[in-house]
């Protein structure tokens, strides 16, 4: 820039010199306006640039962790790993002066090495997406801290403190040779605006750097996210698709929540801090890491605040506890973000009554409020603030009573209704795929009418994202039995998905697919035929023929030829895709039993009844197991083996 303003300056240096030849005087003036012109353009890509930059500065000094200068650290800056999530451990009650000084200063105790650790480093050295799954308190972001400061001492640490920071994160990423992205909870992360495929693909691709992507997964999460609905899933599908194309780029290591005997001999050798002893202690029942983190003392707590509060000497926090069960059910239901003190002031009164409401003289909701964010041995709360308005409860809790819940326990529909009237897109989908999951169609067509009304204001009608959640409406209102309604929402979202997306792109292929299931429930039966054939063709050359959505549309195909009559036909589609379906999914996913469940149908239609009365009982147990008694799934098996016992019983009496 400098030159360019002395080479403008070349006129008057002519005229100082006296240099009056006209086309030395000409070229001069003629090329110092053109530099002038330059150097302006040039002026305001600087500033433009400049200014990119400094938004992009001010992006990770908000929203990223930095050190005191504002700037990112490297790993082996960050010391405090409690600022990158890892749950702090019970202040020892051994007296200082009685434990080593180091122990005594640390604000968690000295790390256990566990078993995956040689694993988990030579994947961090390889670089790529490495993503850790294990119970609430497994341990999982301590490996991850520990083996990330062992092998990538010099990395930048790029760690986002929330999701609206992600973006900022990914293009800070994306533009260092060496660095680690830090996601820990990875579902708060996850989704059509969040981290997919293709911001992995960003961050990861090309050559000539070593960037990693290190994150930790709570494995309710994984089993929510990658397990998938019902076999009419189309809408559960297109929901969680961006996160399961995502989950599918990571190396996933599992931790498990209790040591092994190998660890536990591990810890053995540092008993020296006494709460390493206090835990193997107890070490027949919890996880170290899970101990260590007051997971059962919190958990105690809760329990213990629903007594009565009746001794003002000792008072009890039954409010309190309500809006710990509101907490953890809405996070069960699907609803990922912070959780707003008015939702939870909204919905605990309904788990209040269920436990007596009045007669447990419930305390004033200040003092509840105030005893259920106040940390328990100096660590972790039982709802623990994000900000004035906002809590998250301890997962340790909402994982707990996952794996206590039966197939059939779900959140109450009231409590799901007050979540969905305020709440962002992205928890109403999540939400409503969780619900269809469970067969519960009505709230998931209020999820998906929420975010489809949300997206459509905000994004537009034709946004990919608008569009999905129009898709996912369509299937629900498809299995309510609505079916003209269903049909117009498909044929819509077909035409502007092959309009915006193209016509073999999966989400296109995804509405035509349902949009021939239409079909086939109007009773047009050979066109339905056609166009399950085209989308089958479509999807194996584009997906393979092994790919879920390749064998919903076969498994579709096989029903229309049951419906044509073409019996012999359809038992061969049935038994390839069951077949299939065994072998890629596993023998109890909720696909595959319901390809074993058509299958047992068609035999049925065959006469040979006794073969298809094992096979019906065989799909209701375990129906009955892995969905719940009164999913619509396990009552069409109930209501397909009453049939064909009748049937048995009139053969029978011929």
């Amino acid at each position: 820039m400098a030159g360019l303003a002395l080479l403008a300056t070349a006129p008057a240096v002519l005229a100082t010199f006296k240099v009056t030849n006209r086309w030395a005087v000409g070229a001069a003036v003629g090329g110092a306006a053109v530099l002038v012109a330059v150097a302006g353009v040039w002026q305001e890509r600087y500033k433009r640039a400049a200014q990119q930059r400094d938004e992009q500065a001010l992006k990770i000094e908000s929203g990223c962790l930095v050190l005191s200068s504002g700037r990112l650290p490297t790993v082996a800056q960050t010391t405090d790993p409690l600022r990158l999530g890892v749950h702090p451990a019970p202040i020892s009650a051994v007296e200082p002066a009685q434990q080593p000084a180091a122990a005594a200063a640390e604000r968690v105790p000295v790390y256990v090495p566990r078993d995956i650790d040689a694993d988990l480093r030579e994947r961090l050295a390889r670089g790529g997406f490495v993503l850790l799954v294990g119970d609430s308190t497994a341990g999982k972001s301590r490996a991850a801290y520990e083996a990330m400061r062992t092998t990538l001492p010099d990395h930048l640490l790029i760690a986002p403190q929330n999701r609206a920071a992600l973006p900022a994160a990914l293009a800070q990423a994306v533009s260092t040779r060496r660095c680690v992205l830090w996601l820990s909870d990875l579902e708060h992360y996850l989704g059509a605006d969040g981290l997919t495929r293709t911001g992995i693909a960003r961050v990861l691709s090309g050559n000539g750097h070593h960037r990693i992507i290190l994150a930790t997964l709570r494995a309710a999460e994984q089993a929510r996210l990658t397990g998938g609905p019902t076999t009419q899933d189309e809408a559960g599908r297109t929901a969680h698709h961006e996160a399961r194309e995502a989950l599918e780029q990571a190396h996933l290591l599992r931790m498990q929540r209790v040591f092994s005997a190998a660890e536990q001999q591990r810890a053995r050798a540092r008993e020296w801090d006494p709460r390493i002893a206090d835990a193997l202690a107890h070490a027949d029942v919890y996880g170290l890491a899970e101990y260590l983190a007051a997971g059962p003392e919190l958990l105690r707590d809760w329990h213990d605040a629903w007594s009565p509060n009746t001794d003002p000497a000792a008072p009890t926090y039954p409010r309190a506890a309500a809006l710990i069960a509101a907490a953890t059910d809405i996070r069960r239901a699907g609803h990922t973000a912070p959780l707003s003190r008015h939702l939870l002031e909204a919905t605990h009164e309904h788990y209040l009554a269920q436990r007596g409401g009045r007669r447990l003289q419930p305390e004033p909701l200040p003092t509840a409020w105030e005893w259920v964010t106040k940390p328990r041995r100096a660590t972790t709360a039982l709802l623990q603030p994000e900000d004035d308005e906002h809590v998250q409860v301890f997962d340790y809790l909402t994982d707990t009573v996952q794996r206590h819940s039966a197939p059939g326990e779900h959140v109450p529909a009231g409590v799901i209704q007050t979540v969905l009237a305020d709440c962002a897109p992205q928890d109403a989908t999540n939400v409503a795929a969780t619900a269809y999951a469970q067969g519960r169609y009505q709230l998931a067509e209020i999820g998906w009418r929420a975010a489809f009304g949300a997206r459509d204001a905000t994004l537009g009608p034709e946004h990919p994202d608008t569009l999905t959640s129009r898709h996912n409406l369509a299937v629900a209102l498809r299995d309510l039995g609505r079916l003209e309604e269903a049909e117009a929402e498909h044929r819509a979202v077909l035409d502007a998905r092959t309009r915006v997306l193209g016509p073999e792109h999966p989400k296109t292929l995804s509405s035509r697919s349902n949009l021939s299931v239409m079909l086939r429930d109007l009773g047009r039966l050979e066109e339905a035929e056609a166009e399950h054939r085209a989308v089958l063709d479509a999807r194996i050359r584009v997906l393979g023929p092994e790919h879920p959505h390749a064998l919903i549309s076969r498994s579709s195909l096989a029903s229309v030829f049951r419906d044509l009559g073409r019996l012999e036909e359809a038992e061969a589609e049935h038994r390839a895709v069951l077949d299939a379906r065994t072998r890629v999914l596993g023998p109890e996913h909720p696909h595959t039993l319901t390809s074993r469940h058509n299958f047992s149908v068609v035999l049925g239609d065959l006469g040979r009844l006794e073969e298809a009365e094992a096979e019906h009982r065989a799909v209701l147990d375990a129906r009955t197991r892995v969905l719940g008694p009164e999913h619509p799934h396990t009552l069409i098996s109930r209501s397909s083996l009453a049939s064909l016992l009748a049937d048995l019983e009139r053969s029978n009496d011929l």
